[in-house]
């Protein structure tokens, strides 16, 4: 089985439905003796160019480990569901768990293994020491 990251934009009006889409996708791929790595919703973010006039979308990343059949359903998933706007799939090397850069701002959250606090405090210290220090 392959490693991808695979990074798909929800409508925006249609938010109320990513949880359950996620949860299909998640059965899609575990279904079929697939793994999910990492599984994080990013929330409503501001588009980088309109698309069909929508200035935000709700953004979803997952990084699975699944064989190519999984992956053609998971892609014909995303072209038949009106409310994906955009998708992308990236074969990666190595199976991807770590916490995005994305994650580093509160409104997102992480949804295959919620991070620890004194975890999150560790990550959050680094930079809050380097903005702290007069140069």
């Amino acid at each position: 089985m392959r490693h991808y990251e695979i990074v798909f934009i929800v409508h925006p009006d249609q938010s109320e439905q990513v949880p359950g889409m996620i949860d299909r996708y998640r059965q899609t791929v575990t279904g079929r003796s697939g793994k999910i790595h990492r599984l994080e919703d990013w929330g409503r973010r501001q588009l980088a160019y309109p698309i069909a006039k929508i200035h935000k979308a709700h953004y979803v990343l997952m990084n699975v480990e699944c064989d190519a059949e999984t992956l053609g359903e998971l892609d014909h998933a995303f072209k038949f569901n009106d409310a994906v706007l955009r998708h992308l799939v990236v074969k990666m090397d190595d199976a991807v768990t770590a916490p995005s850069p994305m994650m580093k701002e509160e409104k997102s959250r992480s949804l295959t293994a919620p991070a620890a606090p004194e975890e999150a405090a560790k990550a959050v210290a680094p930079a809050s020491e380097a903005a702290a220090t007069p140069t």
